[in-house]
Parts: C-alpha cells; sequence; structure tokens
C-alpha cells in the first residue's frame, strides 16, 4: 500500500524530532523531553510505518539501536551488535509478543524476568582473564571507549575468578545508587553548580569524564546481564546458567531475578516489581523479560534493532513536561515562605499535578526556572511532586529571571532571611496563613489527631474568627458550628465529638502539636516520659533539658526558647483550662529482663500495617532500644514498610539489617536471637 503524502511528511517529521532527542539523550545527556514523551514519538513512527511498509528504510530509527557515540572517546566496535529492546506498555502487548513467539518455536517457552535499570548499558572485554576494553553502547555497532573510567567502578572485576575462558564479552548496566545521587546534588548545590535532574543523566555523565578520578568519586554501579562473545567456559542451556556462571567469574548480578512458566507469572512478577521500585535503592522503568532457553534464542534470531526474545515492559512514566504558569510563595505555621510552581496540570506518578515544591530561593536560582518555561515534573511514589528542571530549548524569549518577594504574600509584612539560612520567613507571628498552618499541625494525625478538622475546615473557623490559636478549638460548639456553610447538625456534633476526644490523648502529642522547632515525636516522647507534665518541662532550664535522653542541645534551646515567649505559656495555661491532657509519663526503670532491645538503634522507613510510626517508636522505648532519624553503620536495624525510600537504600548498601513488619513484630516479642 502506498502511503498518502500527509503520513509521508509525518513520518519525516518524526524521524527529525526522534534524531535530536536521541542525540540529546544518547551525546549530551541533557534530554529535552521526558522518556515516556519519547517513546510515544518511536511508536507513532512505528504504526505509521506497519501501516505503510514503503515508507521504511534502513537508517529510520525503528531499524537501529540507540544514539551515535560522542567523539570524546576513542570509538570502539563492537564484536557483536548491542541491540535495543522492543517495548510493551500492557499486559496485551505483552502478550502479543507472547502470541508471536509461539509462532516460531516448537517447544514450551520458559520466561526468565528482571528489573530494567535506567542506567547506561556498557560492554566489558576480557581476555584471558583480564579486563582489556570497556565501551559504552553508542549506536549498538561502534560505543565510546571508557575503559580507564569503568575500572574505578568497584563491581567491575579486574580479573576474573575461577575457570578463566580465552575471550569474554559482558554486557551490564551502569547506574548511579539514589543515596549517591542525593550525595551528589547536595555537593553541587553546595559548589552553586548546576543539580542533575536524574540518576541516569548522573550516571552517564560521570562515565564520560576525562578524568577517572572524577568518576571514581560519583560512586557508580553495575550489574551484568548477558554475554556477547566467549571463547572457552562451559556449556550454557539457559540464562540462568549464564547468570550463575557470571557471578561464579565474580561479576554483580542483579538478585531480583526470576522464572516463569507462562507470560501471566510474568506480568505478576511485573506488577510486584513496580511496587517495590522506590525501595530497590536505584531507578527503575520497567521489567526486561526473555527467553531462558538460549537454544531457543538463536532459532527465534534477532531485527535489526532488537532480539525477537526479549522485550521490555515499561512502567507508567514519572516524568512528564507541562508549562509552569507561575512562581507563588506559601507560608507555614512557623512563617516559613515556600516558593511553588503552579503548573499547567499534567498526569504523572498516578495523579494529575498542578502544583510542585521549589523548596527556596537558592532552588529557584540554581534551577533557573521562569513563568513561561516547560518544566520536566517528577513524582515518585508519594513525595511531593518536583520541578526538575526547565526545557531551555523551549524557554520563551521574554521569559525573565524570578525574584523573591520582599512582603508576604498573605498579610503584607516584610519576609526576611536570616543570614546564613535557606529559608525566608514572615516576620507577623498573627499571619492568617501561619494561624491556619499552626491550626492543622495541632489537629494533625502525627498530633492530636482529630478527625474532620482539616485545612479547609480549619481556615473556615479562622476566616470567621472562631479560631485563631490551638485552645480556641475547644470553645468550639454545634452551635457555633451548624450556621456556617457546609456544616450540618450531623457533622458538626461529630467535629465536636472529634475535639472533646483529643483531650486525654498522651501529653507528647500535645508538644508536637504546639510545633517548637526541632520537637517531633522522639523528642516530645523522651521529654514526656522524663517531666512530670508540662509545667515543669516549661520551668527547665537548658541542662535539665539536656539530661533527659533524646534532647540534644538544638532542642533543648529551641524549647526554652518557645516556653520564654508570653503567648505560648498563655496558650498553655488556656489548653489545661480546657481540659487538654499536659500530664507527662514519669520515667520507669526497664527491668533489665524487659529491656530485650537494650543497646540496639533503629530507624523506621515506610508505611507499616498494624501501627503507625510513633506506635513503633514508642514498643521498641519500652525495651530499651532507641531509634533514630538516619541510617549509619552504627545502626542495629531498620525497619521497612510500605513505600520505603532512601532510608530503606542507605541500609542494603552499608549492609544494615532489615526487618518486614512481621520480623519487627517478633523481634519485639522475643527479642534478637544469637
Amino acid at each position: 500500500m502506498t502511503a498518502p503524502p500527509d503520513r509521508a511528511a509525518r513520518v519525516e517529521e518524526l524521524r527529525e524530532q526522534i534524531e535530536y532527542h536521541t542525540e540529546r539523550y544518547f551525546v549530551f545527556d541533557d534530554p529535552e523531553i521526558a522518556d515516556a514523551e519519547f517513546d510515544d514519538l518511536v511508536r507513532e513512527l512505528r504504526a505509521i510505518e506497519t501501516e505503510y511498509p514503503d515508507l521504511v528504510t534502513p537508517d529510520s530509527p525503528t531499524q537501529r539501536p540507540g544514539g551515535r557515540p560522542a567523539s570524546t572517546f576513542a570509538a570502539v566496535e563492537h564484536r557483536m551488535p548491542m541491540l535495543s529492546l522492543d517495548n510493551a506498555f500492557s499486559r496485551d502487548d505483552l502478550a502479543a509478543w507472547g502470541t508471536r513467539l509461539v509462532r516460531l518455536v516448537t517447544d514450551d517457552i520458559t520466561f526468565v524476568a528482571e528489573p530494567k535499570l535506567d542506567g547506561l548499558a556498557v560492554s566489558l572485554q576480557y581476555e584471558n582473564g583480564r579486563l582489556t576494553v570497556g565501551a559504552t553502547r553508542g549506536d549498538g555497532r561502534t560505543g565510546e571507549d571508557v575503559t580507564a573510567n569503568l575500572r574505578t567502578i568497584a563491581q567491575v572485576p579486574q580479573r576474573l575468578k575461577g575457570s578463566k575462558p580465552v575471550s569474554l564479552e559482558v554486557r551490564g548496566e551502569v547506574y548511579m545508587p539514589l543515596t549517591s545521587f542525593e550525595e551528589l546534588n547536595r555537593r553541587q548545590a553546595e559548589a552553586e553548580d548546576r543539580l542533575y535532574s536524574n540518576p541516569r543523566n548522573a550516571a552517564a555523565g560521570a562515565l564520560r569524564q576525562k578524568d577517572p578520578n572524577v568518576t571514581a568519586s560519583r560512586d557508580l554501579a553495575i550489574f551484568c546481564y548477558q554475554i556477547g562473545v566467549r571463547e572457552g567456559g562451559p556449556d550454557l542451556r539457559t540464562h540462568r546458567e549464564m547468570l550463575a556462571w557470571l557471578a561464579d567469574l565474580g561479576f554483580p548480578v542483579n538478585p531480583h531475578i526470576e522464572t516463569f512458566s507462562d507470560l501471566d507469572g510474568v506480568y505478576g512478577f511485573c506488577e510486584k516489581i513496580e511496587a517495590q521500585r522506590y525501595s530497590l535503592g536505584y531507578e527503575i522503568d520497567g521489567v526486561v523479560t526473555k527467553v531462558d532457553d538460549l537454544r531457543q534464542r538463536t532459532e527465534l534470531g534477532v531485527t535489526a534493532r532488537a532480539p525477537r526474545w526479549a522485550i521490555a515492559y515499561k512502567f507508567p512514566p514519572e516524568e512528564k513536561t507541562t508549562i509552569l504558569n507561575d512562581i507563588l510563595v506559601s507560608i507555614g505555621r512557623t512563617g516559613r515562605a515556600t516558593p511553588f510552581a503552579q503548573l499547567e496540570p499534567v498526569f504523572v506518578g498516578g495523579v494529575t499535578v498542578a502544583q510542585a515544591t521549589l523548596h527556596n530561593e537558592d532552588d529557584v536560582k540554581r534551577k533557573d526556572v521562569r513563568r513561561g518555561d516547560t518544566v520536566i515534573v517528577r513524582r515518585a511514589g508519594d513525595v511531593i511532586p518536583e520541578v526538575v528542571g526547565p526545557v531551555l530549548a523551549k524557554r520563551p524569549a521574554n521569559a525573565k529571571r524570578w525574584k523573591f518577594p520582599k512582603e508576604c504574600p498573605v498579610c503584607g509584612e516584610p519576609l526576611v532571611r536570616v543570614e546564613g539560612e535557606a529559608n525566608h520567613h514572615c516576620v507577623n507571628v498573627d499571619c492568617p496563613a501561619q494561624r491556619v498552618q499552626r491550626l492543622v499541625h495541632w489537629a494533625g494525625r502525627g498530633a492530636l489527631d482529630i478527625e474532620g478538622l482539616g485545612e479547609e475546615r480549619v481556615r473556615q473557623f479562622v476566616d470567621a474568627g472562631l479560631a485563631q490559636d490551638a485552645a480556641d478549638i475547644y470553645d468550639l460548639t454545634v452551635e457555633l458550628l451548624v450556621p456556617l456553610d457546609r456544616i450540618g447538625e450531623r457533622s458538626a456534633q461529630l467535629l465536636v465529638a472529634a475535639i472533646e476526644g483529643s483531650k486525654p490523648r498522651p501529653l507528647w502529642r500535645a508538644l508536637v502539636g504546639l510545633g517548637i522547632n526541632h520537637v517531633g515525636p522522639t523528642a516530645a516522647q523522651a521529654l514526656a516520659r522524663g517531666f512530670a507534665d508540662i509545667d515543669a518541662i516549661m520551668h527547665a532550664d537548658e541542662a535539665a533539658l539536656v539530661a533527659v535522653e533524646g534532647v540534644g542541645p538544638t532542642i533543648a534551646q529551641s524549647i526554652a526558647s518557645w516556653f520564654g515567649i508570653d503567648r505560648n505559656a498563655r496558650l498553655v495555661t488556656r489548653l489545661r483550662a480546657a481540659g487538654v491532657n499536659l500530664t507527662g509519663e514519669p520515667v520507669a526503670e526497664i527491668a533489665e529482663a524487659e529491656a530485650t532491645l537494650r543497646g540496639l538503634t533503629f530507624v523506621l522507613t515506610g508505611t507499616l500495617d498494624r501501627r503507625n510510626r510513633d506506635e513503633a517508636a514508642a514498643a521498641i522505648e519500652a525495651r530499651g532500644g532507641k531509634v533514630t532519624g538516619s541510617v549509619s553503620k552504627k545502626t542495629s536495624y531498620v525497619v521497612a514498610g510500605d513505600s520505603a525510600g532512601s532510608k530503606l537504600a542507605k541500609a542494603e548498601q552499608l549492609g544494615v539489617a532489615i526487618l518486614d513488619e512481621d520480623a519487627f513484630d517478633a523481634l519485639l516479642e522475643r527479642g534478637p536471637s544469637d
């Protein structure tokens, strides 16, 4: 079928766009569009070429892998092409691939599936057991010689173990662990240098450094997944045998690899890995599925750009581009002024995002985002959406740098930035925005946990003059609430009952709710155990406060300063008069037999099913253990729930013991085993 002119023109347009963005991605490590948008371009081109085969040309992006190598390094000709993978975006796509395979082979097929790392593909060449050449994939046939830089990666074997083949080429994926990425961007920020938008770009940039010492400082890692060409070695029949042999030779192999007898099992694995993707410690964008039997792979063969025996199941995108309409400033309960991006709504990470954080003035300056910019937005798991940076090629000619406002957008009072600090603050403690956020904090789940008293309702009460501080909440009655908009008598009764139900909560929750700087649940619980009541805390000097385990000098100074303000002391008096529990829990000596966790340090991360984080911390401390906020070599255990993030990755990196909730329950019940 001859293609109509408009289809032929669209093919040329798509090829031009794909070539351009391929070069930005593979050569300059500076993509201008999100991966999902690039995939959409390739899919559209492939669909047109499938419908009109006469439009297919040998140089089409659909007929070859990767992008051209950069000219910074010497060229390396691959002994066997490093091909790309075809993509599947749904269960139907995966099933269609399976149907094609069945037509081409006679025996039953076993599949092997593994996480698809979002890194940089490389080739490692060994002669007589020694590393001789390391290269990037490049265009699939010619890559860049980055041997010196690959040698700096500790996991890359310089010499092979065991019985060495005469010649061996191994393929792998170089990546940057999330903890290393965060540390790199922290250093970049301190140096006022540009931040990397994602770990993949950071890894690619690190691997292409002219100075190997710079590469070594970037803490790269690698997983190996394939043999290219070899002379000698054992007779390998399956992919799993291949990986086992690679591991025996000293190559790092991803532990999250499983085999399946059908694609239903593969799809279940894809769902499982997608649910775990933020706890792996490195970024992935899908699952690679391969035929396990190497003989069947030979039978299936390859196309010009990809093997027929493998496919990449791509997860929904976590980054998208959209328009930044404005940069505004919100005011928090402490007066902190935080800039945020007002975006053209975009669906990313499973939700529609219309706002994204920009942290502070320095963050806006480093990213240099401006009104009207096309920006990349990222959302991972349940974290707050973030603007990664602008797409400079699409910046409007008249876009001007954004300047931090001098006055609070809510009350008009000055916004002040103290020398040496990153944040601006509204100096007016009576700013309506601060009032609202202080009340929201008091009623929040981590403090008094008053159901039904969210931000919208609190704002309504503040605007109506019914609540200015936490004590005012306890003066609310059904009669006062019913006349307000959208509050019926039943709703008013439930809210008043919830407020009344918050009064007997433990003192530590009230201490958290007061919003004293640096006083979170752990410090608040320590204070509640160390003092008889809030009056004792209020009149304690800094030395007495520091004497409580878990309260350091910074926290002690913050507490003393807060209670030294008359209005705060008056608030405490009114809360007591309202019937809020302000009595502590005197320290009781833990019997040695009950102190099963004495001397052990825990870090909690993610969401547990059977208890919240405060309850988990209390259970640990009741047994003599200690809870801290960061993972180090001194950490005894990390308790990891759902959506655990960088703390879990750090624990894995340091070899710290990790407990799921069942193991945590067993530890609480029986103590640690020998």
